[in-house]
């Protein structure tokens, strides 16, 4: 069977030298050392300043919103996996759903102020796919109304926009380090922040808020991570570069392969240094694409269909707000495999039953 996606997995034995180091010290969590080494090691990955590792990459949202302060209305998108509309929720706060872009995916800033009101606190954009919003224009606009910019990152580990880590952007990022992400600590997520004077606050809300036995300062909750997570995040992060250079190559095979008079894909500026986190297609409709994954599973191959249902239309929003744009191509895309260690031969066959199937009638 071929999935959408493989988790990397490094050499075993590097993996289990630091399990060894963990069970001879007896100390597994708690900002352990080998997570100190780990943010440490990102911070200079990433040349970011503020770095905090978690559990995973939704409550990384939920600490944002709470670091920010953020209440009322956070205009958001409604083309993203629903951890991102979730956290707005479980804050307590209102997703105001701005429609997407049709050529990139990403919330479409142009309608952003729009939907703007005195209740608006914050903008929550997700770079879909890793690839970049438009942020010099959501800064532009968060400035002119005195708004607070979280940017769910979750696909976006190793892109740069430019020269630059996408991290690093907004007030503050979150990533997820979930094993099916280009950098995995197994389950894991990151808070990535460019206010100093966050750094205190930050690492005590992923703590309950408190340090030692008696300094409390706050109700936090706990976000910490676990030392052999950490451990599986410093074995793979050696390994990026040659990742993201495998999965380019599979990017760039189905690129030549598939029939593109008959597909369309998101545009990507020529100013990002991308990472191939995903390889999304979109069908003339949802028939064609059904019918595409059904050729697809009789080969026991299984894509996915990331992101549906456009999440402005679940049925627990508070507001029902229309988004043509993301509920069309919600209902027509589809994620191909791409994973390190995927065949040449397998991306051949992929292709043709596409190629294929978009003949058929």
């Amino acid at each position: 069977m071929i999935n959408v996606t493989k988790t990397f997995l490094p050499d075993q034995e590097k993996y289990l030298q630091y399990v060894r180091e963990i069970w001879d010290r007896g100390y597994l969590t708690n900002n352990g050392p080998l997570l100190q080494e780990l943010e440490s090691q990102l911070k200079d990955y990433l040349n970011v300043d503020h770095l905090y590792f978690c559990g995973n990459g939704t409550i990384v949202l939920q600490i944002a919103i709470k670091a920010l302060e953020i209440t009322g209305d956070v205009i958001t998108t409604p083309f993203s996996y629903c951890a991102t509309s979730n956290a707005i929720l479980w804050e307590k706060c209102t997703p105001i759903f701005v429609d997407i872009d049709r050529a990139t995916f990403n919330i479409d800033p142009d309608l952003i102020e729009q939907s703007i009101t005195p209740a608006t606190t914050a903008i929550l954009a997700t770079h879909v796919y890793g690839n970049p919003c438009d942020v010099e224009k959501i800064e532009q606009i968060a400035r002119k109304h005195n708004l607070k910019v979280i940017y769910d990152a979750a696909h976006a580990f190793g892109v740069k926009y430019n020269g630059k880590s996408l991290l690093s952007y907004g007030d503050i990022s979150t990533c997820s380090f979930h094993a099916t992400k280009v950098f995995h600590t197994i389950e894991g997520g990151a808070l990535i922040s460019n206010h100093p004077e966050l750094d205190q606050k930050l690492s005590l809300l992923r703590a309950f808020g408190h340090r030692g036995d008696e300094s409390y300062h706050f109700a936090g909750i706990n976000g910490k991570n676990s030392e052999f997570h950490a451990a599986m995040g410093l074995c793979n992060l050696p390994h990026v570069g040659e990742i993201i250079a495998e999965r380019k190559n599979i990017f760039d095979a189905y690129d030549a392969l598939l029939d593109w008079n008959k597909l369309e894909k998101p545009f990507r500026s020529s100013e990002v240094e991308y990472n191939y986190a995903y390889y999304p297609v979109v069908f003339s409709s949802e028939q064609v694409m059904k019918k595409v994954m059904e050729a697809l599973a009789e080969q026991e191959i299984i894509p996915r269909r990331y992101f549906y249902p456009s999440l402005n239309t679940l049925p627990f929003m508070p507001n029902q707000i229309p988004c043509p744009v993301s509920e069309d191509v919600s209902l027509r895309v589809l994620c191909l495999p791409l994973y390190v260690g995927l065949a040449q031969e397998d991306i051949e066959r992929i292709a043709a039953i596409i190629n294929k199937s978009l003949l058929s009638p």
